[in-house]
């Protein structure tokens, strides 16, 4: 049997200036996708170290010399039949200016700026892993309506310490009371540029807008056929294996959760998936991925070093820092 052709490897650099803003490059008139905007970079060579075709593909494009970089995110994506893997390497330094040496139109941009719309497809998945924080705190299941204030007062606190990126999954509560403490909470999040996910609740993403996501549980991803937000309200999806990270990024989901990868008190039944598992399945996947499952703030580094975006979490995440 016939195996198919490996995908063609293709370097992206997100080279980020001192005051953070990130290179694009425009598709000009004649390529595939011309008119779309990309992170500059080119095809590996034969043999050739992803790192060293970075630096080459720089250099060609854009008369520069790359001189730190360290990997992001890679993106298997296929356009037309054609299977890439688009790996984007972080560039922090380089030597030189950037100019346009292949005709292409350059801008620089803060990555919140950016619309991902005016995107090639496989490059929106590197725009979230730039924006998206290494931590995703998810509120404890246990909360009572009750504890309304005291909630909202924990979840403003974290956004006060540098959170930007909170889910509200409230079980016991009225979903109304649940978009309630969304709205409120909604103004203080848009001025830190950080973003409320609601757990499974569309309709009320919807009705309460930018600044307001949604966490999609795994069921909802099998029912639907389409994306269910604006590009400008972050879409999260659950998931708990390769078809349901593949189901993600079909719909185009900005990110996912993989889920559990350790012993959790929140299914205790669950079979740990384990971090070997983890790294494997981020590898398959075509969007930033947060390891959820027995996590805390200390295995940041471990799943970013797997590839992952960093990790998601409920109870270590709200115990006061020692």
């Amino acid at each position: 049997m016939l195996q198919a052709p490996q995908p063609i490897h293709v370097m992206a650099g997100v080279m980020v200036d001192a005051v953070g803003r990130v290179l694009l490059a425009q598709r000009p008139p004649g390529k595939h996708l011309a008119g779309l905007w990309e992170f500059p970079g080119g095809k590996i060579e034969p043999s050739e170290p992803p790192a060293s075709a970075l630096i080459r593909e720089l250099c060609e494009e854009l008369g520069v010399l790359a001189e730190v970089a360290e990997p992001l995110i890679r993106v298997p994506w296929q356009y037309d039949g054609r299977r890439l893997l688009l790996d984007a390497w972080m560039v922090r330094g380089w030597e030189g200016e950037p100019v346009s040496l292949e005709g292409q139109a350059l801008q620089w941009c803060l990555p919140s700026a950016i619309d991902p719309a005016i995107l090639a497809p496989a490059d929106r998945p590197i725009l979230q892993a730039l924006r998206l924080p290494v931590r995703y705190p998810i509120t404890p299941v246990d909360l009572p309506p009750e504890a309304f204030e005291a909630c909202a007062c924990m979840l403003r606190e974290a956004l006060v310490r540098g959170e930007r990126l909170l889910q509200l999954r409230l079980p016991l509560w009225p979903l109304r009371l649940v978009q309630k403490l969304a709205a409120e909470l909604l103004p203080f999040a848009r001025q830190r540029e950080a973003a409320i996910l609601l757990n499974d609740d569309i309709e009320g993403a919807r009705e309460l807008g930018h600044g307001i996501g949604v966490q999609l549980k795994a069921s909802q991803l099998t029912a639907m056929e389409e994306r269910p937000l604006p590009l400008d309200q972050l879409v999260g999806a659950s998931c708990h294996d390769a078809a349901e990270l593949a189901r993600a990024s079909i719909l185009r989901a900005d990110f996912a959760t993989l889920s559990p990868i350790a012993a959790t008190a929140t299914h205790p039944d669950a079979v740990p998936l384990g971090w070997a598992t983890f790294q494997h399945l981020v590898e398959t996947a075509a969007l930033p991925v947060y390891a959820l499952g027995g996590m805390g703030a200390i295995d940041v580094t471990r799943a970013r070093s797997m590839g992952g975006q960093g990790v998601a979490g409920i109870r270590s995440f709200w115990l006061p820092e020692t």
